[in-house]
């Protein structure tokens, strides 16, 4: 392993043990071909899954594992062809077995903060599918939770904006500028200290930098 690697795996213990303080359970994989596998052998066949808008989801290639999967049912949004169809997809997803996200920041002693625009992501995390596996490359680190929040609104919400084209402030800027418009996708900020239920939350660390 090369110094950076080392690095992430001994910064990902600390926090997987500080996790299971908070009722959570941490991972850690050394690569996205690691997080696959784990993320495909907790995902049991003959369940329903669905998962949360996301990059890491997607450069990991966990969404397209869970799309070739033919003995799960997935819950797909992006398969909906009217508003409606998409309203019931979020809603279905929160009877969901599993849960895939990722999160905007995870801070060393455990804390899990989510900044979400229509909510529907920090809704599942909260409450409704059995389990609910958070994917995360390290970049996602922060110390503290006002650094997690900070690192949210200035390094992961503007170019989220620009990648959804949305008419604000920082994708114009790169600045977050705490709008207001129609286009924010800062709705609902989520702290999340514990698990309510032990073992509920899987956070998979993946030893590369990954989404916003």
């Amino acid at each position: 392993m090369n110094p950076k690697q080392t690095f992430y795996q001994a910064q990902a213990g600390t926090i997987i043990q500080n996790l299971k303080k908070r009722r959570m359970e941490g991972y850690y994989c050394p690569t996205k071909e690691d997080a696959v596998k784990l993320a495909m052998s907790l995902t049991a066949a003959g369940t329903t899954v669905s998962f949360g808008g996301s990059m890491t989801l997607s450069e990991t290639g966990i969404l397209d594992a869970l799309k070739n999967r033919t003995d799960i049912r997935l819950i797909d949004r992006s398969l909906a062809h009217s508003p409606q169809e998409v309203k019931q997809a979020y809603r279905d997803s929160f009877s969901a077995d599993t849960y895939f996200m990722s999160t905007n920041a995870i801070t060393l002693d455990g804390h899990l903060v989510n900044v979400d625009g229509n909510g529907n992501r920090a809704a599942a995390l909260i409450y409704g599918p059995d389990q609910v596996i958070v994917v995360a490359g390290m970049n996602k680190v922060a110390p503290t939770v006002d650094d997690a929040i900070r690192r949210v609104r200035n390094l992961a919400s503007p170019p989220n904006c620009v990648r959804l084209n949305k008419n604000t402030p920082c994708a114009a800027t790169g600045t977050c500028a705490q709008c207001l418009g129609d286009d924010c996708i800062c709705s609902q900020t989520v702290i999340t200290r514990r698990s309510g239920i032990v073992g509920r939350i899987k956070v998979l660390f993946v030893g590369e930098e990954l989404g916003y």
